[in-house]
């Protein structure tokens, strides 16, 4: 047999296995990945939890402790007016007290401290103190989003800022992440005014 004879047959003999191939693998469907359940109501609910969690307390973590008490009123900027502003560490204290009182009120926990107004327990001092104090109300954070349900996202609780209209169980869980966040971002300024980067924004985030 010649040569090029030869190598013809060699041609069209691969272009035949590979146009089989690629029909074969047209007609068989290439296996589907399983689908994954959608998520709970309570997962996504306490995924929410977790995640001012994480800035909150890295926050609270980040001022030392000598500047626990330092609010901007000092500061004398301009056109500024902090006077009667919280501390930072009254701001710590206010959230994790806030904490006690919306998602306590789901999971029927109590604040461990007693507190006579909104900025939290006056006899915890250091913080230390104030940190765990913190660090337990998100504790209760996590219980009161795992009690949801899509069946009882919508019963209701007394309203526990004193208001008539009662609220939702999914709003007593949904607030406490809004209001955390409200308030972490004055801890932000605080912290930036100290020369401290928060945690959750170093690293170019």
């Amino acid at each position: 047999m010649k040569p090029n004879r030869l190598f013809c047959l060699l041609l069209a003999a691969t272009i035949a296995v590979a146009v089989h191939g690629q029909a074969k693998s047209a007609a068989t469907p290439a296996p589907q990945a399983t689908p994954q359940a959608a998520p709970s109501i309570a997962a996504i609910a306490d995924n929410q939890v977790s995640i001012i969690e994480r800035e909150f307390v890295s926050a609270a973590d980040a001022m030392p402790e000598d500047k626990y008490n330092f609010t901007p009123t000092g500061l004398n900027i301009p056109g500024s007016d902090f006077k009667g502003v919280r501390s930072f560490a009254e701001q710590v204290k206010h959230v994790a007290a806030t904490n006690y009182l919306l998602w306590g009120t789901v999971t029927g926990d109590k604040s461990p401290v007693e507190m006579k107004d909104d900025n939290g327990p006056a006899s915890l001092k250091t913080k230390a103190e104030i940190v765990q104090y913190l660090k337990d109300s998100f504790a209760v954070g996590h219980k009161a989003a795992q009690t949801l349900t899509a069946e009882n996202s919508t019963s209701q609780f007394p309203n526990v800022f004193g208001g008539k209209n009662p609220m939702p169980r999914l709003f007593m869980v949904t607030f406490g992440v809004a209001h955390g966040f409200d308030h972490y971002g004055q801890m932000a300024e605080y912290l930036r005014m100290n020369g401290i980067i928060p945690p959750a924004s170093r690293g170019g985030n």
